[in-house]
C-alpha cells in the first residue's frame, strides 16, 4: 500500500514489491561471501516473512522467527512511511 501510495500506478506498484521482493535473494546468490549471504538472507523481506512460519531447525535459518518478524514490520513501516511522505508532497 505504501508503495501504491508513492507511485500511484497499480503496475508499477506491482512491479516494485515484486522487485524489492526479488532483490535481496538475488543479491544472497550474487555475494561472494557465505558471511554476506546470511547476512542479506537476514535483512530481505522475503527471508524474514518465512522465518515467522519456522517451527522446526530454527538453527540453520538466516535469522531466527521474532527477529525476523521484526525486520518484516520494519519493511512494512518503511513502505508506508515512504508511501505518506511522497503522498504528502504531491497532493494539494
Amino acid at each position: 500500500m505504501g508503495i501504491a501510495a508513492a507511485l500511484r500506478n497499480d503496475a508499477a506498484a506491482v512491479a516494485g514489491a515484486l522487485g524489492l521482493l526479488y532483490l535481496f535473494p538475488l543479491l544472497a546468490q550474487v555475494a561472494g561471501s557465505t558471511t554476506w549471504q546470511r547476512r542479506y538472507d537476514a535483512i530481505g523481506p522475503v527471508p524474514a516473512g518465512l522465518a515467522i512460519q519456522a517451527t522446526k531447525d530454527l538453527g540453520t535459518m538466516p535469522i531466527q522467527p521474532w527477529p525476523g518478524l521484526g525486520v518484516l514490520a520494519a519493511w512494512v513501516a518503511g513502505a508506508m512511511l515512504v508511501g505518506w511522505l511522497v503522498l504528502q508532497r504531491r497532493d494539494a
